[in-house]
């Protein structure tokens, strides 16, 4: 997981963690009604503590956002050692982890406050979670599908491009029907195997092998 920091630079504490997942709470029960006084109430800290910790309303969000980004994460792998199995492994865990989180209450009502706040004036959220999440995200994913080119695995020229396209392969619609109320439950079976599915089919695209994972198989 990411190293997460307060508004000094400081690693968070398992206090100021807690009070993020407040944030969370309120979000998923109040959506946009965030504000620091409902925060420290229902964190039950103070707005002192709230504006030392995080500087203000949009470093609380920032660092929220942050948490909950930081909860998606590539599955382990050494460099020195990767094979086509562990690469598929580690992209599978990626995109169920990413699918889990993406498919989550919370990330749900974050993403719905977060589209509301873009178009009001002033406000940086929609900034916020674009560098503490997608952006973020991808950075964690791309030295995974750097070190699969580099091992002779996978072949691509442009690693955004690449990064993009297993993002859109693993997501498909999931999101935008979930952001518009679509009551979509995906279980934990169906989350494995839709992100095996979507490794298989970036295999395809991708893999260098013709035995890489994803070859000969048919991907519905």
């Amino acid at each position: 997981m990411a190293t997460l920091t307060d508004h000094s630079g400081d690693e968070l504490t398992a206090r100021q963690r807690a009070v993020l997942d407040a944030v969370l709470a309120l979000m998923v029960e109040r959506g946009g009604a965030v504000t620091m006084t409902a925060v420290a109430r229902r964190a039950s800290c103070s707005k002192e503590s709230l504006y030392k910790w995080f500087g203000d309303r949009d470093g609380l969000l920032s660092a929220t956002v942050r948490w909950q980004a930081s909860k998606v994460r590539a599955g382990n792998y050494d460099r020195t050692k990767l094979d086509a199995l562990a690469l598929r492994d580690s992209l599978i865990r990626f995109a169920a982890n990413w699918l889990g989180v993406i498919s989550s209450p919370t990330s749900i009502a974050l993403n719905r406050f977060a589209i509301g706040e873009a178009a009001a004036t002033g406000s940086n959220l929609g900034a916020i979670m674009l560098a503490n999440g997608r952006f973020a995200i991808g950075e964690r994913l791309k030295p995974v599908l750097d070190a699969g080119r580099e091992a002779g695995l996978i072949g691509f020229d442009d690693t955004e491009t690449a990064f993009r396209s297993f993002l859109g392969l693993v997501g498909r619609d999931v999101q935008i029907r979930l952001l518009l109320g679509d009551d979509l439950a995906l279980t934990p079976a169906e989350i494995e195997r839709d992100a095996a599915r979507a490794t298989d089919q970036f295999f395809t695209l991708y893999g260098t092998a013709p035995t890489a994972p994803g070859r000969n198989k048919t991907n519905a």
